[in-house]
């Protein structure tokens, strides 16, 4: 369903983000590696993305998907770069706000691994309702009409921009009067 999801819209951080935790739980450790540097690139250098918006009640953070790196690079015995990345979430973490980070960095150093962050149990995307019915189909051109023309001698058959008139083109021919 995650890769559906990331190929339909591959700018969707939290679809990668989600990918990769999955991968984690897998064991399919380059792949969630691979997801979580995607999910990163998706921020665009921003903090966080609110997905409100879209209907998922979570915010994705950049130093959350850096702690799952972390994570994941811990998982393929990258000690050394789950450290980097882990200086790097202290950096787009709030701030004061870095006790779990500074937890992880002492795991990372008595090389233990760490557990990834994920969305929260049960928030699944749920579009509002106004954006919902807008996905009925709607007929913008209406029924199809078989029009006949009431001149006489009209004798074209098409589509075509309106004609310039003809003097006495649009006169009832003799035939026709009787």
């Amino acid at each position: 369903a995650f890769d559906k999801t990331v190929a339909k819209d591959n700018s969707l951080a939290v679809g990668f983000f989600q990918r990769g935790f999955v991968h984690l739980q897998l064991e399919m450790y380059e792949e969630a590696l691979s997801d979580y540097h995607m999910a990163f690139n998706h921020l665009r250098q921003n903090p966080f993305i609110d997905y409100k918006q879209l209907g998922l009640r979570h915010i994705l953070y950049a130093w959350e998907v850096l702690y799952s790196t972390a994570a994941a690079q811990c998982r393929l015995q990258q000690w050394q770069e789950a450290r980097v990345t882990l200086d790097k979430a202290v950096v787009w973490r709030p701030e004061g706000r870095t006790a779990i980070l500074d937890l992880a960095l002492e795991q990372v150093q008595d090389h233990l691994f760490l557990e990834p962050m994920q969305v929260p149990l049960g928030e699944f995307f749920r579009p509002r309702k106004k954006e919902v019915e807008q996905l009925d189909s709607k007929d913008f051109l209406g029924k199809p009409k078989v029009i006949s023309s009431i001149i006489p001698n009209d004798e074209y058959i098409g589509f075509e921009p309106l004609r310039p008139q003809k003097q006495g083109f649009y006169e009832p021919s003799v035939d026709a009067l009787r």
